[in-house]
């Protein structure tokens, strides 16, 4: 083992008893979708249905429940932008303690409001998470609360290597496992846990790759990993992998069109390695679905940008005649041709187009890649131009 401070498997099975009753066995689901786009059978482990919709619970249990009596008086503290807090917030409820979780003052209300409700108390502080973080710290040094770190703790990360038990009890036959990267403490205890009880398994890490715009996967979108964690991941994973916004979209959107699972952009991104082709290995795999909470609106946005990209929309400008009829004609000849259309806009001031002409942009359902070609051809051949959106 990297470190003599790593978490052992008998430290995970003893985090398993400690969390029985609170977190749940999440369930295992074969996909013969994603199973006939791998080549090989695939396997969802669904922590995007644990409580509070993410693992995070696991080790936000075993940690607060191994502290004393004075520590349970003086509360714990957290900070985090999503999950994390979330999930202290729950487990502080269910043990019994006082829990508060400091976020970025900008933080998304959907998740603030969830953290509050699960009955911590919140405090924005800060533009961003290291001002949180740091805060939240203060705070615990004052008052003499116990921070609950994310990841570099552990006790957090054998809570979330009881995974790993599951995994090892659930899938005897699968070759490799799939495991999202972000701090860390997800795959450094589910890869202690596999290779203790699955010594010959594969065991892979995908991290998200970071542009200026930042990434849907904020979940694992971490500035700084553990130092502990990574030493662990550094001894145990096979092989740590990468992939971008636009992979992770299209398995979102895979998730939850074919296996009718909603899952946020981290807990995508394991799915998305497979559908990349960089996972390696031939055999079963199993992919972990690490969590489900997306914002609604990131998840239409998602929605609507995958289903572009497989040619399940068509986005484009045309220009009729400025006359009476003419728009009719268009839309009747998209009808012909099976378009469903959704949206329709006329476009006349601002434009440099003829007095007599109007352009139109069109919204419209559609089969596939191959039907966008049909129908584009069609607008083509009756003199429509098509200036498609991508």
């Amino acid at each position: 083992m990297a470190t003599s401070t790593a978490p052992t498997l008998t430290d995970i099975e003893a985090a398993r008893g400690r969390i029985l009753g609170h977190a749940r066995t999440t369930p295992v689901y074969g996909s013969s979708t994603l199973s006939r786009r791998a080549g090989r059978k695939v396997w969802l482990k669904a922590e995007n249905l644990q409580r509070t919709g993410s693992f995070k619970v696991r080790g936000a249990v075993n940690k607060m429940s191994l502290l004393g009596e004075a520590e349970r008086a003086a509360g714990v503290i957290a900070a985090s932008a999503g999950n994390h807090g979330q999930a202290v917030a729950w487990a502080a409820r269910e043990l019994g303690l006082d829990a508060t979780v400091f976020m970025p003052q900008d933080a998304p209300m959907a998740k603030v409001e969830a953290t509050r409700n699960y009955g911590a108390e919140t405090v924005l502080a800060g533009a961003g998470f290291d001002e949180a973080l740091a805060t939240a710290l203060d705070r615990a040094r004052e008052t003499g609360a116990t921070f609950v770190h994310a990841f570099e703790d552990e006790a957090v990360i054998a809570g979330q290597g009881t995974i790993g038990l599951e995994l090892a009890d659930e899938l005897p036959d699968v070759e490799t496992f799939v495991l999202p990267v972000g701090g860390g403490g997800l795959a450094a205890g589910i890869a202690i846990a596999l290779r203790e009880l699955r010594p010959g398994v594969r065991i892979v890490g995908v991290q998200a790759g970071k542009t200026g715009r930042g990434t849907i996967a904020d979940g694992i979108s971490v500035k700084h990993p553990g130092e502990l964690t990574m030493a662990i991941l550094d001894d145990l994973l096979d092989d740590l992998v990468h992939v971008d916004d636009e992979q992770i979209s299209e398995a979102i959107t895979l998730l939850l069109e074919r296996a009718k699972l909603v899952v946020e952009g981290a807990g995508a991104a394991s799915t998305a390695a497979l559908l990349g082709s960089v996972v390696g290995g031939t055999g079963e795999v199993c992919v972990l679905l690490s969590g489900g909470n997306i914002d609604p609106t990131m998840l239409i946005s998602v929605m609507r940008h995958g289903l572009t990209l497989a040619g399940r929309y068509l986005v484009f400008h045309t220009r009729i005649p400025d006359r009476p009829g003419a728009l009719l004609d268009l839309l009747e000849l998209i009808a012909a041709e099976r378009g469903n259309i959704v949206s329709v806009e006329h476009h006349r001031e601002g434009m440099a187009i003829d007095v007599v002409e109007t352009e139109v942009s069109l919204t419209v359902i559609t089969r596939d890649e191959a039907h966008c070609g049909q129908l584009t051809a069609a607008l083509q051949s009756r003199g429509y131009s098509v200036d498609r959106v991508s």
